[in-house]
């Protein structure tokens, strides 16, 4: 593995097109949905894979973060498909022909329609299931990935109780999973990224029983593989001299995690905003401050200030697995992209153990209940051809990555 990772992140539902075996196509699909839109053939990536890390490696990158599809790979309980694992044993095998270090996620929110069918992570089994899972992953090129990442930010669900989403949202949740269950035929149809309040506990409690028993499996067979998983982080700032309010958020949205992580070879680190909070809540941000997509504020130092928290609350490394803005005007892209990337080079002379870098994302893609709504890449993607286009942003970066890396191999 090289010494730092500069690389781009990216999940293949929200990529590939067509994984009609999962749990969220289902969802996307049954009426109603909180889904705005379903996601169909995304960008086309199954298909167009050689082409998507050919553009990572042009962008002088040595990482590539992708996930594997546990629908496609394990499409009815128990049966593997080998035509599946050597999918994605090439795109391993042509990422290191490329010179980029493959990162792999095991589970980036979807699973099969079965797995879900069972209840998700509240099923008693979905533990070891998804250990069976993950050593079928390793067996077959688990020699050859740089890091595995277990799952992508089983906080996310909490998280977004913290944020000013309309009441009408969480309604819809509840009744795309009743739909759901009705048209599955069982009484629990539940998946990792449409959770109920009452349900967030026993869920979190299913998915760090994932997490222990897949790092468990993943080292069976492979001892020296750096295993971790990634935790969405926003960078929650105390305003004033009461920190209750934003210290409360911290302990219900990551404490539970950056516990299991302190026994991790790393942990990931997803940011995107940072947020304020005085001692009575939420602290809005002025009417003039530029704004992103989600509505935060555009705040290049969040990512530094969100390393900082997550590292002295762990002790292990970091690994920056996603970070970017959503925006459809990439002049804010390029030039949040260079003060954020100080800030974080700053936080590594501090002595904090980064390991590398990871933007999110490589094209605009699939943006779960938001659709095709929100524009996170460094390429933008025809909806009818799928043609990927550069936006100025990916020259930005390379640029930047072209010089820490020159910088690191003269010593500086």
């Amino acid at each position: 593995m090289p010494d730092f990772l500069w690389g781009v992140s990216g999940a293949g539902h929200q990529t590939e097109g067509g994984n009609s075996l999962s749990d969220t196509w289902f969802l996307e699909n049954v009426q109603p949905t909180v889904f705005r839109e379903p996601s169909g053939p995304a960008c086309d990536s199954y298909a167009r894979w050689r082409s998507d890390v050919d553009l990572a490696a042009g962008l002088g990158l040595n990482a590539y973060r992708f996930s594997v599809e546990w629908a496609r790979v394990e499409p009815s309980p128990g049966v593997f498909s080998s035509s599946e694992l050597d999918h994605y044993e090439a795109i391993v095998d042509h990422c290191l022909a490329s010179g980029l270090a493959p990162v792999v996620t095991y589970n980036h929110f979807t699973s099969p329609h079965w797995f879900a069918a069972r209840g998700g992570w509240l099923n008693p089994e979905a533990p070891t299931l998804f250990a069976r899972y993950c050593t079928e992953v390793t067996a077959r090129f688990g020699d050859r990935i740089a890091v595995a990442v277990t799952m992508n930010e089983p906080n996310l669900a909490r998280l977004l109780t913290w944020m000013d989403l309309p009441s009408f949202v969480r309604d819809l949740e509840r009744t795309t999973l009743e739909a759901a269950s009705a048209a599955a035929g069982v009484p629990r149809y539940r998946a990792a990224n449409v959770m109920l309040p009452e349900e967030m506990d026993a869920m979190a409690d299913g998915m760090e029983a994932g997490h222990r028993a897949a790092r468990a499996a993943i080292k069976t067979l492979q001892p020296s593989l750096p295993v971790g998983f990634s935790l969405a982080v926003a960078d929650d700032v105390a305003v004033g001299s009461d920190a209750g309010v934003r210290d409360r958020k911290r302990s219900e949205v990551y404490e539970r995690w950056l516990e299991l992580a302190r026994s991790d070879d790393y942990i990931g680190v997803q940011n995107y905003e940072r947020l304020f909070y005085d001692g009575d809540g939420p602290v809005p941000l002025p009417p003039d401050v530029p704004r992103n997509q989600m509505g935060s504020g555009i705040e290049p130092e969040s990512l530094a200030g969100a390393i900082r928290y997550v590292h002295a609350e762990t002790g292990v490394p970091i690994l920056v697995t996603e970070h970017g803005m959503s925006t459809p005007d990439d002049t804010l892209r390029a030039a949040f992209l260079p003060p954020a990337l100080e800030a974080l080079q700053a936080v590594i002379a501090e002595g904090v153990p980064v390991l590398g870098y990871l933007h999110w994302t490589l094209l605009d893609n699939f943006e779960w209940i938001f659709g095709y709504g929100h524009q996170l890449g460094l390429h933008e993607v025809d909806r009818e051809t799928f043609a990927r286009t550069p936006k100025p942003s990916a020259e930005v970066y390379a640029k930047l990555v072209a010089a820490y890396r020159n910088t690191a191999a003269s010593g500086g």
